[in-house]
């Protein structure tokens, strides 16, 4: 009788991971669990791939409980720098990225970008920022970078050519 190779089928690998990552119960958990094995004379090296991280990670884990216990093995929350722009400043840039066209403001787009967000910033608020913290900025903002398909109107202009070359060439038969 053969087995059913049992099949994950609704997530990916990758899907899985991330999820187990947002819980920090579930960290910490690994994380004590990697501390009960080292207790029981596992070694940090050997516990690198079952819990693909690195032997300093574990180090550190096994550190944290030793001198904070329990509670130490939960990530503390990193706030990073404060933003320059005010919450008033952030929902204006939403709105004027939802309601309002850069030609409003004398560019030369029908849609707004980031180098033409990072300008009207600099002329609106006098704050720069980099091109890739203005895609953080409107990810926190729950927007979402759009692609634009280009058009190009020689190829509209080659594709009129080329029908009327076959109708022509049709009537010759």
């Amino acid at each position: 009788m053969s087995r059913v190779a049992l099949k994950i089928e609704n997530y990916s690998s990758e899907e899985l991971k991330a999820l187990l990552r947002k819980d920090e119960k579930f960290q910490q958990g690994v994380r004590l669990y990697a501390c009960y094995q080292i207790s029981k004379g596992k070694k940090p090296k050997e516990l690198e791939d079952i819990y693909e991280t690195s032997f300093k990670s574990i180090c550190n884990w096994v550190n944290k409980l030793n001198k904070g216990g329990i509670e130490a093995l939960i990530d503390k929350e990193k706030t990073g720098r404060n933003s320059k722009l005010s919450l008033v400043q952030k929902e204006a840039i939403k709105d004027l990225v939802l309601n309002r066209s850069p030609e409003e403001y004398q560019f030369n787009s029908s849609t707004w970008t980031g180098l033409l967000l990072i300008d009207w910033i600099k002329k609106q608020y006098n704050i720069e920022y980099k091109k890739a913290q203005i895609y953080n900025i409107l990810k926190d903002l729950n927007l979402t970078f759009q692609k634009g398909k280009g058009i190009y109107p020689e190829a509209i202009d080659r594709e009129e050519k080329v029908e009327a070359l076959k109708k022509t060439s049709r009537r010759k038969d």
